[in-house]
């Protein structure tokens, strides 16, 4: 027999803080972070603009929350399933692979790395921070120990491959199909970022 969902105050207002986390990522999809204000989140929502701040304190909490709930490393924990006897080398290829393919599909998250970009608030920055905290985990514990006095060159090389996987999705996301003439808007373009990708990261592993 199906459970019967109980309507309640508890219910209704996590109902009501999705549909306003919703709304975020409707207008920064359509408009841009400029759109984000408390009025229109709440229009769009279809809420009194008060329940922002009873239920998350501030708009800008209320981004905070959206925008965390959007990253991909933020929410990065891929550790549990990977053998991690070869000092994070299948791990590192999963997690940028990941990545690059995440960025492609959430639009979302491209208008956030793009507001990091041009605008220096203490969220973005907050986030920023969280991002470099899980990383730092990551190399620590799993790839520093592996690679010893070459650590720092190794977490170097990431940085690249990182970055450049970011740049990627962005440049062709919004001003061109082609990189080096590559086309980046079909699958097999994308295939072979992905295939270099790996071979960055083996050839890595193979240098130490």
């Amino acid at each position: 027999m199906p459970r019967k969902v109980v309507q309640g105050p508890i219910r209704d207002k996590e109902k009501t803080k999705q549909k306003l986390l919703a709304a975020v990522g409707k207008i920064l999809r359509v408009k841009g972070y400029s759109g984000l204000k408390v009025s229109k989140i709440a229009a769009v929502a279809g809420f009194d603009k008060k329940l922002i701040y009873e239920y998350f304190g501030s708009t800008d909490k209320l981004i905070d929350e959206y925008i965390k709930s959007q990253d991909y490393w933020t929410k990065f924990n891929q550790t549990e399933d990977v053998d991690l006897s070869d000092g994070g080398q299948e791990l590192s290829k999963i997690a940028v692979l990941n990545q690059f393919e995440n960025l492609k599909k959430n639009k979302e998250l491209q208008k956030i790395i793009l507001w990091e970009l041009s605008e220096s608030k203490p969220i973005l920055r907050k986030l920023v921070e969280q991002r470099e905290e899980v990383g730092d985990v990551l190399f620590q514990h799993i790839t520093d120990p592996h690679f010893g006095e070459d650590a720092t060159r190794y977490r170097a090389i990431m940085a690249l491959i990182i970055s450049g996987a970011y740049y990627l999705n962005l440049y062709t996301g919004y001003n061109a199909n082609k990189f080096c003439g590559i086309d980046m808007k079909t699958d097999e373009g994308r295939a072979e970022i992905e295939k270099a990708i790996v071979e960055l990261i083996d050839f890595a592993y193979a240098k130490k």
